[in-house]
C-alpha cells in the first residue's frame, strides 16, 4: 500500500473501533485480521473460514459504514483468507450460523480466537462528557450513581449508536475507581459476560464465577441487547441482578433501545430493567455537536478555526462517529494536499457527506427501495394485501420510515395502507425483535438476515 492508503486504513480502523467498541475491535480485528486498501477497494484479510464467515455475517455493515464515513463513498469490501495470519483450523460452517442465531451454548465449544492480551485503553471520565439537552438527564444520573452506589439500581442507559452511552459507562467506572479506594468494579460488554460465563460453565466452575461477579460493588454491562436468545446467560444474569438488588449493590446497563423494546430478553429481565432508573440518550443537537467537534479536534491535535468547527457541527448533523469521521477525512485530506484546513477545504472535502445527509427521503422512496429488494410490484405496500411476503416488507418499510423521515406515526400508517399509528409502533417493535434474534428474512433472491436485508434497502436508498 502507498503512504496515503496506509493513512486511510488507520482512519478506517479508528472509525470501525468506535462503531463496534474497542474490546470487540481488538478481539476480531486485532492481530488475527488485517485491512488492506488498494485500487479503491478494501480487502479484509482473515486467518480462516470461521473468521471470514463471522466477520461477513456480523460486521459487514459496520465495515461498509466506516468506509462511507472515512472515504465519503461506498467501496467494494472483499474478504480473503490469508494463511500467513494464523494456523488455527477453521471452525465448521455451522458455527457462524449458530452464532448468528445467538445460541450461547452452541458457541461454548466453537473454535473461538484467543482474547487479546493488549492493554485496555484509558477509560473516559464524566468531566470530559459534552453535555446538552439530548443527554443531560443521563449524564446527571451517571454522576449520581458514581457518587452513591446502590441508590438507583439498575441504571439503564439507552439510545442509538454513537450518542455517548459507552462514554457514560466508562465515566462511571473511572469516577467510582477514583472516589472509592478499594471498590470492586467490573466493566464488561454483554459478549464478554457471555464468554466468561460459558468458560465457567464448561471449565473453571460456576461457584468461583458467581463469587467474583456477585460480590462486586459495581457491575457495568454494555450492549445488553446482544444477550437475546442466550438463555443460559440470561438466566445467570437474572440471578445476578436479584443478588445485587437484595444487597443494595449497583448495576449499570446500556442498550440500543429502551427496555420496553427488549422483549427478546424475556419479561422477567425487562421487568428488572424497568424497575430501575431508565434514561434515554438522543442524537446531539447543534450546541452539543459543536462541543464534540472542539473536543475531537483537540484529541486529534487539529487546528481548526471557529468557522470550520461551526461548519462541521452544522452540517454533520448525526452523531459522534460521523463527526469523528469528518474530522479524520479533513486531517487526511490536509496531509495529502499539504494544505491547512480552511473553510473552503472543509466544504470541498465533506461535500458528499453533507449531500448524503441533506437529501431528504420520502415515504415513496422507502416503499420503492423495499419493493425493489423484495421483488414486489410498485405500490404493493400501500395496498390491503396480506400474507407474510407482503406484511414483513411492509413492517420493515415502516421501521425505515421512522428511522429516515420525520413523518408522524399517523402519516406513516396512512401511507402504508391506511393503518393506525399503533400498527406502526407494533411494526417497529417487531423489526427490532427480528434484528435481535437474527432470524432468516426472505428477499427477492433468497433468504438472508434482517441486517443484510436492511443493508440492501439502505444501499438502494443511497443510490437512488
Amino acid at each position: 500500500m502507498t503512504r496515503d492508503d496506509t493513512e486511510i486504513v488507520s482512519a478506517l480502523q479508528l472509525s470501525l473501533a468506535e462503531k463496534v467498541g474497542q474490546e470487540r475491535f481488538e478481539l476480531w480485528f486485532g492481530a488475527n485480521t488485517r485491512l488492506d486498501f488498494d485500487d479503491d477497494a478494501l480487502t479484509v484479510r482473515v486467518p480462516n473460514q470461521f473468521f471470514q464467515e463471522w466477520l461477513r455475517a456480523n460486521f459487514r455493515q459496520q465495515i461498509e459504514a466506516s468506509c462511507q464515513e472515512t472515504l465519503g463513498k461506498l467501496v467494494p469490501v472483499r474478504f480473503h483468507i490469508d494463511d500467513a495470519l494464523g494456523n488455527k483450523p477453521a471452525a465448521p460452517m455451522a458455527t457462524a450460523k449458530q452464532a448468528a442465531a445467538g445460541s450461547d451454548l452452541a458457541m461454548a465449544d466453537a473454535n473461538r480466537p484467543e482474547r487479546p492480551t493488549a492493554a485496555r485503553r484509558r477509560f473516559a471520565n464524566l468531566e470530559s462528557y459534552v453535555v446538552g439537552a439530548s443527554n443531560r438527564l443521563a449524564w446527571v444520573a451517571a454522576q449520581s450513581v458514581a457518587a452513591r452506589l446502590g441508590v438507583s439500581s439498575p441504571l439503564v442507559l439507552h439510545g442509538p449508536t454513537s450518542v455517548g452511552k459507552t462514554h457514560l459507562l466508562e465515566g462511571i467506572y473511572t469516577d467510582v475507581k477514583r472516589l472509592r479506594a478499594g471498590a470492586q468494579v467490573v466493566y464488561l460488554s454483554a459478549e464478554q459476560f457471555t464468554t466468561f460465563f460459558l468458560e465457567a460453565l464448561h471449565g473453571s466452575g460456576l461457584p468461583s464465577f458467581r463469587r467474583k461477579y456477585r460480590g462486586l460493588d459495581l457491575l457495568i454491562i454494555d450492549d445488553i441487547q446482544f444477550l437475546a436468545g442466550k438463555r443460559a446467560t440470561l438466566t445467570e444474569l437474572l440471578h445476578t441482578i436479584d443478588s445485587f438488588l437484595r444487597e443494595g449493590r449497583q448495576l449499570v446497563f446500556a442498550a440500543d433501545r429502551p427496555p420496553s423494546e427488549l422483549s427478546a430478553l424475556g419479561p422477567e429481565f425487562v421487568t428488572r430493567l424497568q424497575g430501575g432508573l431508565v434514561c434515554g440518550v438522543d442524537l446531539p443537537e447543534y450546541e452539543t455537536r459543536l462541543g464534540m467537534v472542539r473536543q475531537l479536534a483537540g484529541r486529534l491535535d487539529l487546528s481548526l478555526s471557529d468557522e470550520v468547527q461551526e461548519f462541521v457541527a452544522a452540517n454533520i448533523a448525526t452523531h459522534a462517529r460521523e463527526l469523528s469521521g469528518a474530522l479524520n477525512r479533513l486531517d487526511a485530506t490536509s496531509r495529502a494536499l499539504q494544505k491547512p484546513i480552511t473553510l473552503a477545504l472543509a466544504e470541498q472535502t465533506l461535500a458528499e457527506s453533507i449531500r448524503r445527509q441533506s437529501r431528504g427521503l420520502r415515504l415513496t422512496d422507502i416503499e420503492q427501495a423495499v419493493c425493489e429488494v423484495f421483488g414486489l410490484e410498485p405500490r404493493t405496500l400501500q395496498s390491503n394485501r396480506k400474507g407474510k411476503h407482503v406484511n414483513h416488507p411492509r413492517m420493515l418499510a415502516m421501521w425505515l420510515a421512522r428511522k429516515h423521515t420525520r413523518a408522524a406515526l399517523s402519516e406513516i400508517g396512512h401511507f402504508f395502507g391506511g393503518r393506525s399509528h399503533s400498527t406502526v409502533i407494533s411494526a417497529q417493535k417487531k423489526v427490532s425483535d427480528w434484528m435481535t434474534s437474527g432470524a432468516p428474512f426472505g428477499v427477492a433472491d433468497g433468504a438472508c438476515t434482517i441486517d443484510e436485508a436492511l443493508r440492501r434497502v439502505e444501499q438502494s436508498l443511497k443510490a437512488g
